[in-house]
């Protein structure tokens, strides 16, 4: 496991290609990184996914019935659709069942030599991260402030506990905060970090009512208080803790009703969490690769799906390095203290302790409708992690501006379209305090 700040360094050298190269072609580049994580999971799913398709299309078998409703190729609706455009030509044509397989074989086959192809082609991409951090004005255990400069009003930003904070401070052009300090506000980051023994006993009443309270009353005046994702229900905690130390409040892509949309899916990820006890156990966290393996049970095939996507670009393009930028990121998470994971997962997911009002930090509710001050609560449309009816609720707060962004949960801070669709709206409602 590697400590707080190390990411993934070169792989052991590839086997070697030679026999499976033509004539005359070079060898190719080394093994840079390693992901998508856990890799086995997304190629075990692309099998499943071509046993599913190979069944007959009447009838259920033991492993149809036991996909997700939206994971079996024949079961999605774009799967339904390609099955049912690849059975009406042969129809036309006159073929038979034998000939229909054989169509949908060599479709999977095509679909995964797509995936495979984007996968060593992001894993010797030769991209890296070369920003350097700012300066840290405050630390404690784990945890630092960073500083992105700036003399007007300062925006802490609050990021989730599962991954690295960077992501509001990708790469060169696509840095968040970088942008905002430009235009005259004086962003703040709070690094998390790798959590050490004492992070890993942490509840969320430590992480909010301790460690994240403590960091806002370390700042010289009261801040704009800035949490995306998990981060956003931890900073809506310590606002209703701390109201005179923030000046503002801002949710960004955070979820509340975990219910909303698929209180099956929900409920169904919270039963994973006895299966995770022993590794918590023995670690004192849920480690990274779990997390991953809960992040894909949310769209089974989409990492599948966007690497297919990544193997049709230029390698040289600005859109192949944001894609590299970002998976960079997304595969180089942070252990979840066991408390924590506890919570979240059976809380959150399971009972959905937050729309009930059941949610207690300190052994006080955590309740949105009691921020009294400005809210700027942002939810992006194409949102899969956190569903905007998820996030809904928070706009109903006293004094909330709803702002809609056309773009998904991470393309919303660090995607190429994200200036338009949130920096420049959070820095406009910022200069309108």
């Amino acid at each position: 496991m590697p400590p707080h700040g190390q990411g993934f360094g070169p792989a052991s050298p590839p086997v070697s290609t030679q026999a499976f190269r033509a004539p005359g072609n070079p060898p190719p580049g080394p093994m840079l990184r390693r992901g998508p994580r856990p890799l086995s999971l997304h190629l075990m799913g692309s099998m499943m996914r071509a046993m599913a398709a190979m069944q007959p299309a009447q009838g259920t078998t033991w492993l149809t019935a036991s996909l997700p409703s939206n994971a079996a190729w024949p079961r999605s609706r774009a799967g339904r659709e390609k099955r049912a455009e690849i059975a009406s030509r042969l129809a036309e044509l006159g073929a038979s069942p034998e000939a229909f397989q054989a169509a949908v074989f060599g479709k999977l086959l095509e679909q995964d030599r797509a995936l495979l192809k984007g996968i060593a082609a992001y894993r010797r991409h030769p991209h890296a991260r070369t920003l350097a951090d700012p300066p840290a004005i405050w630390a404690e255990g784990a945890a630092r402030i960073l500083d992105f400069g700036g003399t007007g009003t300062p925006v802490l930003f609050v990021p989730s506990l599962v991954n690295r904070a960077h992501v509001l401070d990708l790469d060169e052009g696509a840095s968040m905060l970088r942008f905002l300090a430009g235009q005259g506000l004086r962003p703040l980051l709070l690094d998390w970090g790798w959590p050490g023994p004492a992070e890993r006993r942490f509840t969320l009443t430590d992480v909010v009512a301790g460690r994240l309270e403590r960091a806002i009353t370390a700042m010289p005046q009261p801040v704009v208080l800035a949490g995306y994702c998990m981060g956003g229900l931890l900073a809506l905690g310590a606002a209703l803790r701390r109201p005179d130390r923030v000046r503002a409040l801002a949710l960004l892509a955070t979820p509340w009703d975990f219910h909303a949309e698929d209180p099956v899916r929900a409920r169904a990820l919270a039963s994973l969490l006895p299966g995770f006890e022993p590794v918590m156990e023995t670690m004192g966290a849920l480690p990274v690769d779990a997390l991953q393996v809960l992040f894909a049970a949310l769209e089974p095939f989409g990492v599948a799906q966007k690497y297919r996507a990544f193997a049709r670009l230029d390698p040289d393009s600005a859109r192949a390095r944001r894609f590299v930028a970002l998976e960079d990121w997304l595969n180089d998470g942070i252990p979840l203290p066991a408390p924590v994971a506890r919570e979240t997962l059976g809380g959150w997911y399971g009972r959905n302790d937050t729309a009930r009002g059941e949610w207690l930090l300190a052994g006080l509710p955590v309740r949105p409708q009691s921020w009294a001050g400005p809210a700027f609560v942002a939810i992006p449309e194409r949102d899969r992690i956190v569903p905007p009816a998820s996030s809904a609720p928070l706009a109903a707060m006293p004094g909330a501006t709803l702002h809609r962004a056309a773009s998904g949960h991470i393309g919303m801070v660090a995607g190429e379209g994200a200036e338009r669709a949130l920096w420049r709206p959070f820095l406009d409602w910022v200069r309108g305090l």
